[in-house]
């Protein structure tokens, strides 16, 4: 596995970020309206995906991250997948990379305020990295025995710098 040491962060955006999970916020009108037209609805915005267990929904307080940002450790979860709403609107820095037998061709994306983000069964990604201020987030991610979480420690790190 080789990894290169720098890469640039990039606004997070649907169509670049598909292969590795989903980007949760509101489109730009609700799928429908509920509850006699007062509340419209964005339906059904991530793939949940579990081999077994069941959702659980974790809240998670996370230390604030800076760029360029130090990324020392990857990991996966291949049981079941794992969505990050903020609930405070801080946005932050998604890293992700593709599998072949192991991390490869790592990329980073910021998120917009609000944005959150659903990864993928399997997809290797950083941890939690709230961008500049502290974060808390609700997490839907598989409840259940049994292992998932694979790690990669990084050695060289690889450093995430700002977009240009």
């Amino acid at each position: 596995m080789t990894l290169p040491s720098r890469i640039t962060a990039r606004p997070l955006e649907a169509t670049a970020f598909a292969r590795f999970g989903d980007v949760i916020a509101p489109k730009s009108a609700p799928d429908k309206l509920i509850n006699a037209g007062m509340c419209g609805r964005h339906h059904d915005l991530a793939r949940l995906d579990f081999s077994d267990g069941q959702a659980g929904i974790s809240l998670f307080d996370a230390k604030a991250r800076d760029l360029p940002l130090r990324v020392d450790l990857l990991e996966r979860h291949p049981a079941g997948s794992q969505a990050f709403l903020p609930l405070n609107g801080v946005a932050m820095i998604v890293v992700v990379a593709e599998d072949e037998g192991g991390p490869t061709r790592p990329q980073a994306f910021i998120t917009a305020p609000g944005q959150g983000v659903n990864l993928l069964r399997g997809t290797w990604h950083g941890v939690l990295a709230p961008l500049g201020s502290p974060g808390q987030y609700a997490v839907v991610d598989r409840i259940g025995a049994g292992a998932n979480l694979e790690e990669v420690p990084l050695d060289p790190p690889l450093w995430v710098d700002p977009p240009a």
